[in-house]
């Protein structure tokens, strides 16, 4: 997924370092009423499931940064592969190859028995990141090998993200030979450039959904953040965070161009020179603190398993804010962040550069958006040697969905016959990264977009899999995760 899922739970886990470990007891002690729901239990056929993923794996369907480096042949034959191994779905489901420039998303379409009821989208993305050059050594498993090993599935997209593309289909053909017929139309999106902003895919998928006149989605459900117990400091508790709303994107470069030369006879100010000043006020100005409607609905759940003193950190905008700040993985709920990433200047010790750049990457916090970015941006630098300009294929942030709505209750529900205990804690969260979902949420269509990644992880240090070296997924709770999809059609039934 294009975010970093290790950042996104230091976030978490610093949010509750504040509450210390001397609250830990409380919350798990505490019962939520949800927290009654029955456990069901989907009997899987894991070892012939955990072969299946092992094949898909070893198909190489990277998104390289690159987008010439592109392998046509992996992307069908990895296409191939989904039609022999899911008949019964490619027989009943309508699937069409779609993409703008290169038609390689998939788009399926499960057609519900009523009509006039909003379909539901569940997503995935076929794409996987690259190896990083030197890591190789340090993977137990060669990363798409597909090894089943010491109960693991190894390899790129055991976690992210064609984990969850072959587990909603592996539950779709369950249910097509139990002779399950959804009333609401269920429609998959996955996407084939997800790692790389999704333009080509999911951003081509939603503009021809809204082409066909489709004015309504039930909701939609993409990847996020797994399911892991020992989240916070002190709390072996289960956590589920659903995801409700995703800060926006934006990278700017700021340019400096004059006239070059020997450094004997420098200028009064180079142009490096002017763009560090222009970085330096920048930094020294950075975006005010909010608390934000998505930051405020995750602190009224865990509220209620808090004690008075914790809840009075939490009463208002004001105390939460301070409370918050001075960590950077917790400040980045509350404000949007600033970002030097990229600098270019010189290239000899006694040259003066003609010309000198940095990119700077925004992540916007909902009330602001990509324009009001680049103004505040210019107006802070207030240098007109300094151009600005957008780089990226930015973004703004979405909506905030209901976390009180039959839609998150429905998920919720799914979540807990799933996976879970007295203890689990399923909590909205404030998405800082982002995922092909954030075209969903910018149209009209789906008000209410969700983001889970639906596995169970052994714990918070899992987190460095993704993006990272020793990916892999547990054979058990693989199984788990066909049975999600599996019960969450049965529940959209029900929600009719």
């Amino acid at each position: 997924m294009k975010k970093n899922v290790a950042s996104a739970l230091l976030v978490l886990i610093g949010c509750f370092v504040i509450f210390t470990e001397t609250f830990a007891q409380e919350i798990i002690k505490s019962e939520n009423p949800a927290s009654q729901v029955e456990l069901v239990n989907i009997p899987v056929d894991a070892n012939a499931a955990a072969k299946r993923l092992s094949k898909g794996i070893k198909f190489k369907t990277i998104s390289n940064q690159d987008r010439k480096d592109f392998d046509e042949k992996a992307f069908k034959d990895w296409h191939k592969f989904l039609v022999k191994t899911y008949p019964r779905a490619h027989k009943a489901l309508k699937r069409e190859v779609i993409g703008d420039p290169r038609k390689f998303s998939l788009l399926y379409t499960w057609q519900g028995t009523n009509p006039a009821l909003a379909p539901i989208v569940l997503m995935g993305h076929q794409d996987v990141v690259p190896v990083v050059p030197g890591t190789e050594s340090q993977w137990e498993h060669d990363a798409f090998s597909g090894d089943i090993a010491g109960g693991y599935i190894w390899g790129r997209g055991s976690l992210d993200d064609k984990v969850m593309i072959m587990a909603i289909l592996e539950a779709i053909e369950m249910q097509l030979k139990q002779g399950f017929k959804p009333e609401r139309s269920i429609i998959l999106v996955f996407g084939q450039d997800e790692e790389v902003g999704g333009s080509e895919g999911v951003n081509h998928i939603v503009k021809t959904l809204e082409s066909r006149g489709i004015k309504e989605i039930a909701f939609v459900l993409d990847e996020g953040l797994p399911l892991a117990p020992g989240l916070f400091p002190g709390v072996s508790a289960p956590i589920a965070l659903l995801g409700i709303a995703e800060k926006g994107y934006v990278s700017l470069e700021l340019k400096v161009s004059g006239v070059g030369g020997h450094s004997a006879a420098p200028p009064v100010n180079s142009n490096i020179g002017i763009l560090a000043q222009a970085i330096t006020k920048i930094e020294a100005n950075p975006f005010p603190y909010r608390v934000i409607d998505a930051v405020r609905d995750q602190f009224k759940v865990m509220a209620s398993v808090l004690s008075a003193e914790q809840q009075k950190m939490t009463a208002n905008d004001d105390t939460l804010i301070t409370y918050l700040k001075g960590n950077p993985q917790t400040e980045a709920m509350i404000h949007t962040t600033t970002a030097v990433t990229m600098v270019n200047g010189g290239v000899k010790e006694n040259v003066l550069p003609p010309f000198a750049s940095a990119v700077v990457n925004f992540r916007i916090l909902q009330g602001e958006t990509t324009q009001t970015v680049m103004e505040r941006v210019k107006q802070v630098i207030n240098d007109k040697r300094v151009t600005v300009t957008n780089l990226s294929a930015s973004n703004d942030p979405t909506p905030v969905s209901s976390s009180t709505g039959p839609e998150f209750k429905l998920i919720d529900k799914t979540i807990r016959q799933t996976w879970g205990t007295k203890d689990l804690i399923i909590a909205p969260y404030l998405v800082i990264g982002g995922a092909d979902a954030k075209y969903f949420a910018a149209s009209p269509m789906a008000k209410n977009v969700y983001r889970f990644t639906a596995v169970r992880v052994e714990s918070a240090k899992d987190a460095d899999r993704w993006h990272g070296v020793n990916e892999r997924v547990l054979v058990s709770e693989y199984a788990k995760s066909i049975g999600f999809f599996y019960q969450l059609m049965a529940n959209v039934n029900d929600m009719n």
